[in-house]
């Protein structure tokens, strides 16, 4: 049976997509976006209040749950015998990607658009680059362990090969001013990646739980004594015969 660390990925992927689709659905009922002229970018869908807020705090979540998995995963690799500076790299391009997403969900295109490409350029693009480095890792390392169904890494890499070429065809059609298409496929980049952080499912399956251990700090300087000022004192003599009589 699945730990309960396997919840957290999959939470992510159910929390994100029903997320931005209901963000998707408030926009059209408030007549924000109108599906009759074009099909909306998600920004351009949480741009407006309400949804704004909702697109903000489903972002936000969804981006902690990314950190989390993050750190869990690179204990994981760390576990299986990974070297320290792939797995770092690994690390913090998946927390740029969590940053990325925060920072796009809360810098909304209408009111910082600037700050917003730069957000959703991080959400996308890094974590691409996350789970190609998890690719390339499992390739480099031989022997290192891999959960689940042996054609697991043959979908992880497909998903990520047509991630990839829906990501670099969403640029050329923008470009090209085919905003719809490309608005298409930039849904559809979201929900792959979605998927490629649910997997993350099976991999967590082998875990039993995790543990927080806190060490204590050596201190540098020696401990007090417990009565300051005692050695410094003289002792008194024990009482003789002579100084007991009258």
């Amino acid at each position: 049976m699945w730990g309960y660390l396997s919840l957290v990925p999959i939470s992510l992927a159910l929390w994100a997509s029903a997320g931005v689709w209901l963000v998707f659905a408030i926009a059209v009922i408030n007549r924000d976006v109108d599906l009759t002229k074009d099909f909306p970018f998600i920004s351009k869908c949480g741009s407006f209040p309400p949804q704004s807020c909702i697109f903000s705090q489903v972002l936000n979540i969804g981006a902690a749950m990314v950190v989390w998995i993050c750190i869990v995963r690179y204990y994981q690799l760390r576990d299986w015998g990974v070297k320290t500076w792939p797995n770092q790299l690994i690390l913090w391009s998946g927390i740029l990607c969590a940053l990325g997403t925060s920072v796009a969900g809360n810098f909304q295109e209408k009111n910082q658009k600037p700050t917003h490409i730069t957000g959703a350029f991080f959400a996308f693009v890094l974590g691409n680059i996350y789970f190609w480095l998890q690719i390339i890792l499992c390739w480099w390392v031989k022997g290192l362990p891999q959960p689940g169904a042996p054609w697991m890494a043959w979908l992880r890499l497909g998903l990520c090969s047509l991630c990839t070429m829906l990501m670099v065809a969403m640029l050329v059609l923008y470009s090209s001013r085919l905003r719809s298409t490309s608005a298409a496929f930039e849904w559809a980049v979201a929900m792959l990646l979605f998927l490629l952080f649910g997997l993350f499912a099976v991999d967590f399956s082998v875990l039993e739980g995790c543990t927080l251990s806190l060490q204590p700090l050596r201190s540098l300087t020696p401990r007090p004594s417990a009565s300051p000022g005692l050695h410094s004192l003289p002792l008194a003599s024990p009482p003789t015969p002579e100084t007991l009589k009258p």
